[in-house]
């Protein structure tokens, strides 16, 4: 086993994925002042086994152990938590993050923990481990976390090592914070938006370009609030353009003054990427849960940005909104789908620990999954049955809609004349029909079952269809050939058999993940 440097301050979190490097640790280790030299951060998988991750974090003999603490995560990370009270009960455990941040009182991982910290954590943390490291305990478990102004937060880039910056996704905030309260996101718990200094920022963000970063992940909830400032960050990286550089903006759909679509006109194909929240064009439900959006701005502006610009559009709805039901949910998506959006991100509605959403459980019938990530399972306006299918569309549409593999073939199965959601609707429930399967579907596979259900019951045709899939074949770059272009009989009507060899899904893109 490879053993760390000894540290008596050890900060961990279990990442979704290798790819995103953690921010929130990287910040309290730059915070720690004089103790950042005793301080080692570790970062693991969520699919890494707990044994495993207890025996890494021991190997440096740290005396304070700070878990970061997510709704993907918490599962797994009280394994590890209850594992190392048992294994090393001197060791002090620091809990802190958005899922233990509300509603901690009666959360197991809490319980076995020696420290909460709620809400920022920078100044906190510091805190506390000084206090713990020259041996005064703190008689109270649960610590409000200080918020300090952003001018006194040292900034983390540093901490993003050459592997970090070669391999890994950075993430970096201009910003702090949202003034929008819609209900079903902890945003809405903030009382504004803060802007770091933006000299300061920009002079970080220079030093890592000079280190070889070239994707930058901005985690601002509001990248285009103060346009000023975006036009200084997008001139900054457009000073810098090269072929390898790639931007992640989460933006205001309805805010797009034309200084900032001059902008976004000269950064050329693969260099932008705009996260766009719409959740539900329905005003009423936009009334109910708190969401201010101009819906005929918001469309305006999301046709000018697929007109006019290369920008890469990432479009969010959620299905589950109280006072929503399937057919408003439907109108949503075909007024996106319209708009021609290259990814429309279907999210099943969830409840985020300390989100105001909770105020219309009772009106509404709220009703959620007891376990993360406390997706709903019903509600007055939709049922059981209808979540489960809009978890398979959302999952189909993500192997079908957003994948880029049937963009040849896509359009002609929606055939915008009708609903592009009751099509694909029948689409998904056809696919599980046929196969009781939402993952592990080949692409090959998957080319043989659009093609067979979109021509005996989607009444497309197979000619029409055939040449559009030869060409998503084609850029597939899948050697082998589905049933479908060879000539050979496919159809379900005998039954598809369950045993065709299977290939693991092309990898999409990996610049728009």
């Amino acid at each position: 086993m490879a053993r760390h440097n000894m540290a008596e301050i050890v900060l961990c979190t279990l990442n979704a994925r290798y790819i995103h490097a953690s921010f929130g640790l990287r910040y309290l280790k730059a915070n720690l002042g004089e103790l950042s030299a005793q301080c080692e951060i570790q970062e693991f998988t969520l699919d890494a086994r707990p044994e495993d991750v207890v025996e890494l974090i021991l190997a440096s003999n740290p005396k304070i152990v700070g878990f970061g603490v997510y709704i993907w995560n918490v599962v797994q990370t009280e394994k590890v938590v209850s594992l190392l009270k048992v294994v090393a009960p001197d060791v002090i455990v620091v809990l802190g993050g958005p899922e233990v941040s509300y509603e901690y009182e009666s959360q197991p991982i809490v319980v076995a923990c020696d420290y909460l910290i709620t809400g920022w954590g920078e100044t906190s943390f510091a805190s506390l481990a000084r206090d713990l490291l020259s041996g005064r305990s703190r008689s109270a478990k649960v610590i409000q976390g200080e918020q300090p102004k952003l001018d006194a937060i040292t900034m983390p880039y540093h901490l993003y090592s050459d592997d970090d910056i070669q391999h890994r996704l950075l993430y970096v905030e201009a910003s702090r914070g949202c003034p929008f309260k819609c209900e079903f996101c902890l945003s809405a718990l903030d009382k504004t938006a803060w802007p770091f200094d933006l000299d300061e920022f920009l002079l970080q963000m220079a030093l890592l370009y000079e280190r070889g970063a070239r994707h930058f992940k901005f985690v601002d909830r509001t990248f285009n609030l103060k346009i000023k400032n975006s036009l200084r960050i997008l001139q900054f990286f457009l000073d810098r353009m090269g072929d390898d550089l790639f931007l992640h903006f989460e933006v205001i759909p309805d805010h797009l003054p034309e200084a900032l679509k001059s902008m976004i006109q000269q950064f050329p194909a693969g260099s932008l990427q705009f996260e766009i929240g719409i959740q539900t064009f329905n005003p009423e439900v936009q009334s109910l849960i708190s969401r201010r959006q101009d819906n005929d701005k918001a469309k305006q502006n999301l046709a000018w940005i697929r007109q006019h610009t290369n920008a890469y559009i990432h479009a969010d709805l959620i299905f589950g909104l109280p006072g929503e039901d399937r057919g408003s949910f439907a109108r949503s998506f075909d007024a996106l789908y319209a708009l021609r959006p290259h990814e429309i991100q279907v999210g099943i509605l969830k409840r985020l620990k300390g989100s105001p959403i909770i105020r219309h459980t009772e009106s509404h019938e709220l009703r959620f999954n007891p376990n993360p990530p406390y997706s709903i399972v019903a509600n007055r306006d939709i049922s059981f049955d209808d979540v489960q299918t809009m978890a398979r569309f959302a999952r189909y549409w993500g192997l079908i809609g957003n994948s880029g593999r049937f963009t040849h073939s896509l359009p002609l199965i929606l055939d915008v004349s009708s609903s592009p959601f009751e099509r694909f609707l029948m689409l998904a429930d056809a696919i599980f029909e046929l196969t009781g399967q939402t993952h592990k579907i080949s692409l090959l596979r998957l080319f043989d079952l659009v093609f067979d259900i979109a021509v005996s019951r989607l009444s497309v045709d197979a000619e029409a269809l055939k040449a559009n899939i030869t060409l998503d074949h084609r850029e597939s770059g899948l050697k082998s050939i589905p049933k479908c272009l060879t000539g050979d009989n496919i159809t379900h009507k005998s039954g598809y058999s369950e045993h065709q060899p299977r290939r693991s899904n092309s990898t999409r893109q990996a610049r728009h993940r």
